[in-house]
């Protein structure tokens, strides 16, 4: 669910209306040099010809662009709230050899339009299905991280389960609110970590200071510790790329941290699962409570040494990716 707020504030903007179904290299006006060179990830932009950025309108006349890469089986990525598909290189890299791999960027993210409509994690689920049916993709296996998890849940609460084959959420709560009747394993299940969303709104998109009782200082704190060059590569190519609009992101925050997604895991998911977490998470104990409700789901915890954080699918795309294949494949 967080991004940091750095990111908010960064470099550089590609205006949303670049050209359509174009070579990443030539969306973005150039080449990129990734600060560490790294074997077996791209050294430079260009070591990554097969990456697309494409575009489609939703229905409601929202210009979303999505990250594509790879043949064969789909597989559907959704990032996290202020996150975007350039966040997603190396593991789009590592994945492309064996699946088409799609990255969506949220409406308000990346490199989308800036709409002051459909701040709501239902439209960022339609806008799901919508890229679904633009790409003709009848059944794909779905992963979501941070915020990306909860669109998924709201995808099967509006749409069911048959287009998805595979479903993967990555470390996100099932409530963000923490609600001041519940007993405090509720709270645990649930992942609760605030009782003022509007506190946690302010403090993510106008800075205003942030404390454990406003929200989880964990993944602010793992977010700026750059203990892995895989991450500081993904991070250094996002913000030289994206820019995002403060007002913008904050729309559908409000909406995100209020859901309670705890009826739709125990009775609406019928497809096989896949959980990832670490022990640097506070999210932890609500995953294994995902991992407990959901029948037959598969539960990866990361160790600290692993990366084992919010962030670890950027931090350790080589586990990551190697854990999800495994998943998907068998």
């Amino acid at each position: 669910m967080l991004r940091r707020l750095a990111v908010a504030f960064g470099i550089a903007l590609v205006s949303a209306s670049t050209a359509i179904a174009e070579p990443a290299i030539q969306v973005l006006g150039g080449d990129f040099a990734f600060p560490n060179r790294i074997e077996g990830v791209p050294q430079r932009l260009s070591d990554f010809p097969s990456l697309q950025i494409n575009r489609f309108t939703t229905s409601d006349g929202v210009d979303l662009a999505y990250w594509e890469a790879g043949q064969g089986k789909p597989l559907i990525f959704i990032p996290g709230w202020s996150a975007n598909g350039a966040e997603f290189v190396n593991v789009m890299y590592l994945l492309s050899k064996h699946y088409h791999v799609y990255v969506l960027d949220p409406r308000n993210q990346g490199l989308s339009q800036r709409v002051a409509h459909g701040g709501r994690i239902a439209r960022f689920a339609m806008d799901l299905k919508e890229l679904g049916d633009h790409l003709g993709v009848k059944k794909a296996d779905y992963a979501g991280w941070s915020m990306g998890a909860s669109v998924l849940w709201s995808y099967i609460d509006l749409f069911g389960t048959k287009s998805i084959n595979k479903v993967v959420f990555v470390d996100e709560p099932v409530s963000i609110y923490s609600h001041q009747d519940w007993t405090e394993q509720e709270r645990l299940d649930a992942g609760g970590t605030t009782t003022s969303p509007e506190r946690m709104v302010s403090g993510f998109t106008q800075g205003t200071p942030l404390n454990s009782l406003v929200t989880d200082l964990a993944p602010w704190q793992r977010a700026m510790e750059m203990d892995s060059p895989y991450y500081v590569n993904s991070e250094a190519f996002a913000r030289t790329y994206i820019k995002n609009d403060p007002q913008a992101i904050a729309r559908v925050l409000f909406d995100h941290i209020t859901n309670d997604w705890r009826d739709v895991i125990k009775n609406k998911i019928d497809v096989p699962v896949a959980v990832f977490s670490g022990e640097y998470s506070n999210n932890l104990p609500s995953q294994r409570w995902i991992h407990k409700t959901v029948p037959g789901s598969a539960l990866y915890v990361y160790a600290k040494e692993e990366q084992g954080d919010h962030f670890l699918m950027f931090k350790n795309p080589l586990k990551f990716t190697r854990d999800l294949m495994k998943f998907l494949d068998k």
